[in-house]
């Protein structure tokens, strides 16, 4: 051991690994020497951010993770929440945003080959994915490929293996034109009895890698992911990985099969930071050490340095810890799949990472320094809210122009409330995405029960591998959300009303909201703005989490999600804490969407907040204004107007559900009527002190429109009265087929008179005709 490591880096050298000048005098400290390349390597990747959440962390552990069904919260490879019945579901999402921003097919694909790896580690299959995505404008070029080749990859990826992409969100903002996000969700089914757990134990016990063969490819993808975006990323292709479904399914299949043997000890997916991340994670949590061979290693590329072996993100490739005697039999399990698996090492009683290489020892660090002894940043939090953030919360909707009941005049030019409805529907953030999910298999599997864009969250029916589907009754819900306009101008309320539209989501489809998993996406925290913005959305989540109870099971965090502009100026995202949260449906013949279903039922909204133009789509598509304090979310209201929902559905009374998001109550008005082309008539009552683009496009937190079936109505207003006393109001009914939504004042004159057959085209080709 005295060779390793006694020549010095450059600060060139050392900076490259995304290391500090004073992380390196910490390493140097932790060994007592200098470290050698492979170890230097190993550093870089664990103590990113992406693996070490040295940023972060802090900020994390006030996340409530506890709840009455959560069996598996954060530090495991996803969370796994109870469903009664001997029906366990574990959910995670991650993100793959740099990948996708430099090679986007190769960098989504491999985003949602990872994230389900994530879930069947646990002893899950995969049954479910979903998406959150975020790019920049669809009039540019650049935006228009990263867009397609995304599509293009999460398709790919994930009809080949056969798992079903049921729902997502897309949004669509200059903010994120040099850098895009592509949030990959992912749920299974417990298959086997006991959950996996990935802390190694077992002296002697050998050490299986398993998978597919180590390459070149991903090399220090960690590292790469916690960088600012630059000119010259385009030539940090090699940090993207290549990803191939079919080994993946075989992989998926291997690894139940090998699981229920009962032969393996613990398990760990290699994701980033490939065999560093796997063998220092499972070593750590176990508090034993692993030492591990790497002329065992399967390599599919000649003369690859310990650097290489270590760094490499090859995908499709795991970790097992099998217990001693057994391994043979786990072996011809993978073979038999065609797979490779190999002892490559054991488990060793000194608590350290050993890699061997040609007979020599390669590198050697204590397992905590890599996974878990890491650096841990405590930033100074501003004591007042950042410049911009004051200018914004300056405007008032006094600062536009009047409007009557026509219209309004816009920069101008007068439009009318049936043109504004109709840009609005167009606008690509709100339009239907059918572009983008009729590229997916989201049928395969045969238990999607709400297909996309025909409700507010996706239902899949939980039936076990050996079950009949008529026998399963038992549904979980599924959902993304986060405006992060609301986050920008207000992280704190912004990541507040992620959470409660997450979870009003779920209930208009009739789930009870049961947990969380997050993927963080910020800039950098490093600026005092972008650590103001992170630690305010993190209180933010925390605090709904808590009063929602939907509790936090895992999630992710990216930063430095900024793109340094030919002058070297960063210019970051919006902060998007995207919240993936899923929901409990006891019997999914109790379900509804967001069309209305029949002639003369009647339209009902839940929910008395007061609507407001500030950060809405509105001002910022049709006036090109981002501004305001964006609307807050009273949480007691929420949980009343979510449980009223759920009641009524369940009761068999609801027919339609759908909550007001992006552009107010008409457009949500509007959407209902276009999945099933049947109309609306509406009344709304005005008032000399609100303005009428307020009262049609304004947002709010905490507000349903439903349809309810005429003879349903005494009981349900009954129930109304009980529950949910002066906060709800009847508006109108469901017209014939193919007519058009009117929306009327309370003195009879129409503001909105559109037909059916012109919002449907508005909403269905705006994102085709931009591409």
């Amino acid at each position: 051991m005295s060779e390793i490591g006694s020549v010095p880096f450059s600060p060139a050298e050392i900076a490259a690994e995304g290391i500090k000048p004073e992380e390196y005098q910490e390493i140097v400290n932790r060994l007592g020497r200098h470290p050698n390349k492979a170890e230097l390597g190993m550093f870089g990747v664990m103590w990113s951010e992406h693996c070490c959440y040295k940023n972060s962390r802090p900020l994390l552990s006030q996340f409530p993770t506890t709840g009455d069904r959560v069996l598996v919260g954060p530090g495991e490879n996803a969370g796994v929440v109870d469903l009664g019945n001997g029906l366990r579901l574990a959910f995670k999402i991650e993100s793959h945003n740099h990948p996708s921003a430099i090679e986007p097919f190769q960098g989504a694909a491999t985003g949602v080959g990872g994230i389900l790896r994530d879930i069947f580690t646990m002893g899950a299959r995969p049954i479910a994915i979903l998406n959150s995505l975020r790019f920049g404008n669809l009039t540019d070029a650049r935006t228009k490929r990263i867009f397609q080749g995304v599509v293009e990859g999460i398709s790919h990826y994930g009809n080949c293996i056969g798992v079903p992409t049921v729902a997502g969100e897309i949004y669509f903002d200059r903010a994120y034109g040099g850098n895009p996000l592509v949030n990959a969700m992912a749920l299974g089914l417990m298959e086997t009895e006991e959950i996996v757990k990935s802390g190694a134990s077992g002296i002697g016990n050998p050490v299986l890698y398993v998978g597919s063969t180590t390459g070149r490819d991903g090399m220090g993808g960690a590292s790469f992911a916690s960088a600012e975006l630059t000119d010259d990323s385009m030539d940090d292709r090699p940090a993207v990985q290549v990803g191939d479904p079919f080994l993946e399914k075989s992989l998926v299949e291997a690894c139940l099969e090998a699981f229920k043997t009962g032969a393996v000890v613990a398990a760990q997916d290699m994701g980033a930071a490939g065999l560093t991340c796997s063998t220092s994670e499972m070593a750590d949590k176990g508090g034993v050490g692993i030492e591990l061979d790497l002329d065992l290693i399967p390599a599919r590329e000649t003369g690859m340095t310990p650097y290489e072996y270590l760094l490499s993100e090859s995908q499709e490739r795991m970790l097992f810890v099998a217990t001693k005697g057994r391994e043979q039999e786990l072996i011809e399990i993978f073979h038999r799949w065609g797979l490779q698996a190999v002892v490559a090492g054991s488990v060793i009683e000194e608590p350290v990472v050993r890699i061997l290489h040609r007979g020599e020892v390669a590198a050697e660090v204590t397992a905590t320094a890599l996974a878990d002894d890491t650096p841990i940043y405590h930033r100074e939090l501003l004591t007042e809210s950042p410049a911009y953030a004051k200018e914004a919360a300056r405007w008032t909707a006094d600062c536009l122009p009047g409007c009557d009941y026509q219209g309004i005049d816009v920069r101008g030019t007068y439009q009318t409330w049936n043109e504004i409805l109709l840009q609005l529907l167009d606008t690509p953030t709100i339009a239907s995405k059918q572009w983008v999910y009729r590229q997916y298999d989201h049928q395969v599997q045969n238990n999607t029960i709400l297909l996309p864009g025909g409700a507010d969250a996706a239902v899949i029916r939980v039936r076990p591998i050996d079950a009949k589907p008529e026998d399963c009754t038992v549904g979980v819900a599924a959902t993304t959300d986060c405006n992060s306009r609301y986050v920008y101008l207000d992280p704190y309320e912004g990541a507040k009303a992620a959470v409660a539209e997450a979870a009003r989501n779920l209930s208009c489809v009739g789930a009870e909201p049961l947990a969380v998993t997050d993927n963080l996406n910020f800039g950098s925290p490093e600026k005092p703005v972008g650590y103001w913005q992170l630690a305010n959305a993190c209180k933010g989540i925390a605090d709904a989490c808590r009063e929602m109870s939907t509790p936090v099971t895992g999630g992710n965090v990216s930063l430095y999600n900024e793109t340094l502009d030919s002058q070297g100026n960063p210019q970051p995202i919006y902060p998007t804490p995207v919240i993936g949260m899923v929901g409990l449906i006891p019997d999914i013949s109790k379900i509804c969407g967001q069309s209305w279903v029949n002639l003369g039922d009647l339209i009902y909204l839940l929910g008395n907040s007061q609507p407001t133009l500030s950060a809405s789509e509105y001002l910022a598509t049709v006036h090109g204004i981002v501004a305001g304090v964006p609307p807050t979310v009273d949480l007691e209201l929420e949980k009343k107007v979510q449980a009223a929902c759920r009641h009524g559905i369940r009761q068999g009374w609801i027919q339609s559900a759908h909550d007001l998001a992006e552009g107010g109550l008409a457009v949500a008005l509007a959407e209902a009527c276009i999945g099933n082309s049947l109309g609306a008539d509406i009344d709304v009552p005005v008032s000399d002190t609100q303005r009428l683009d307020e009262l049609l496009f304004g947002e709010a937190t905490s507000q349903i429109v439903v349809s309810v079936a005429s003879k349903a109505a005494d009981a349900w207003e009954a129930y109304l009265q009980d529950n949910l006393s002066r906060c709800w109001s009847k508006i109108g009914t469901v017209n014939a087929p193919q007519s058009s939504l009117n929306i009327l004042t309370n003195d009879n004159l129409t503001l909105i008179n559109v037909k059916i057959s012109d919002m449907t085209v508005a909403w269905n080709q705006a994102i085709e005709s931009r591409l």
